[in-house]
This record gives structure tokens, C-alpha cells and sequence, in this order.
């Protein structure tokens, strides 16, 4: 009888420690299944991101585009006639503000002043009447100028920098015979009124 239950004693022990051993195996597996799950969740978020990064660039893609060829209108605002539009008043206006005589300052400063606007005008009008006009008169100056070549270096809807290139010759009563003198300028422009006028005059 002790052999018998001793054998009894020794089945259950194993039938206990095998259902341990698969409850255990189990609460393994559950442990594990999470990961599982999260790289499921990773996986998801990756494909996701890229998606909305591309809708995003593509609606600003297409905000860009619109800007571009609806508000600025650049083949129409920035052509070769639009250009060539700037052009002709930049090296009018250099003409004009490069060009007087003692006879007809007033004349020709008025001339010059309907190319300007701006800061450069209100600059442009003092200079004149306090320093171009009183040696102009004392010393009997006249200069006369002439645009060489001319050429957009940037052009936008309403404004633009036009390089010219000019050639000025300038006689006084010390000098009679003409000096000349040859120079280049940058001319930056402004769209006023559908009127190209000048708002800076650099020489380079």
C-alpha cells in the first residue's frame, strides 16, 4: 500500500509541475504578444507619416503655383516688352538727370524730376537746387549725356534694376573743351501708375 500511494504521490507531483509549466508557457506568451502589437503600431505610424508629409508638400506646391501664375501673372508683368518698357525709362531718366546748362536749369532739373519718385526725388530736388544749381551757374557747366547700352539685371511685376551704361561730356567756363567722362550706373525702378520711375541712382 506505501509503494502505491508513494506512486500516486509522485503522478500528481508531475501532473502539477506539467500544468505549471503551461501556465507558465502562457503567461510567456502573453507577455510577449504586446511587442507585437507596438511594432504593429510603429509599423502603421511610419506609413502613415510619409502620406501626410506628401499632401502637405503637395498643397504647397499647389498654393506656390497659384501664387505664381494667377497674382504675379510673370509672363505677362515680366516679358520682353516689359523689360524693354523698363529699359527705355532707365536710360531716359539717366539722359534727364545727367544732362543740364546754366540757360535752362530749371527746365531741365523739371525734366529730370518727372523720371524720379520717392526718397530719390525729394533727395534729387535738394541736391540740385543747393548744390548743382549754384556752381552750375558760377562756373557755366553743361553736361550732356548719352546711354551707351542698357540692361535688366532683375526684373519683378513692379519693380526692376536696369545697368546702364552711359558716356557724359561736361564743358565750363575753366574748361571749355569737353571732358568726357565714361561710367556705369545701376537704375532701380518702380511701377507707378503703370509709369516706370526711378528710385535709386548708383554708380558701379
Amino acid at each position: 500500500m506505501d509503494d502505491k500511494a508513494e506512486t500516486e504521490n509522485a503522478d500528481e507531483t508531475r501532473d502539477v509541475e506539467a500544468t505549471e509549466g503551461v501556465e507558465i508557457d502562457k503567461a510567456t506568451d502573453v507577455e510577449q504578444a504586446p511587442p507585437k502589437t507596438t511594432r504593429g503600431k510603429i509599423t502603421l505610424r511610419l506609413k502613415v507619416v510619409p502620406v501626410v508629409l506628401v499632401l502637405l508638400l503637395l498643397a504647397s506646391a499647389g498654393l506656390a503655383a497659384w501664387v505664381y501664375f494667377k497674382q504675379y501673372r510673370p509672363d505677362q508683368q515680366t516679358d520682353h516688352a516689359a523689360a524693354q518698357a523698363a529699359v527705355n525709362a532707365a536710360k531716359d531718366g539717366t539722359v534727364a538727370l545727367l544732362t543740364y546748362k546754366p540757360e535752362t536749369l530749371d527746365q531741365d532739373f523739371a525734366a529730370a524730376k518727372s523720371h524720379l519718385t520717392g526718397d530719390f526725388l525729394n533727395y534729387y530736388d535738394e541736391f540740385t537746387r543747393q548744390i548743382v544749381t549754384p556752381a552750375a551757374k558760377e562756373k557755366a557747366v553743361t553736361t550732356t549725356a548719352q546711354v551707351v547700352q542698357a540692361a535688366v539685371t532683375e526684373m519683378h511685376p513692379n519693380s526692376a534694376v536696369v545697368l546702364v551704361f552711359v558716356n557724359q561730356s561736361t564743358v565750363s567756363k575753366d574748361r571749355p573743351d569737353p571732358a568726357m567722362a565714361a561710367s556705369s550706373v545701376l537704375v532701380s525702378m518702380t511701377k507707378v501708375d503703370n509709369t516706370w520711375l526711378i528710385t535709386k541712382f548708383e554708380p558701379v
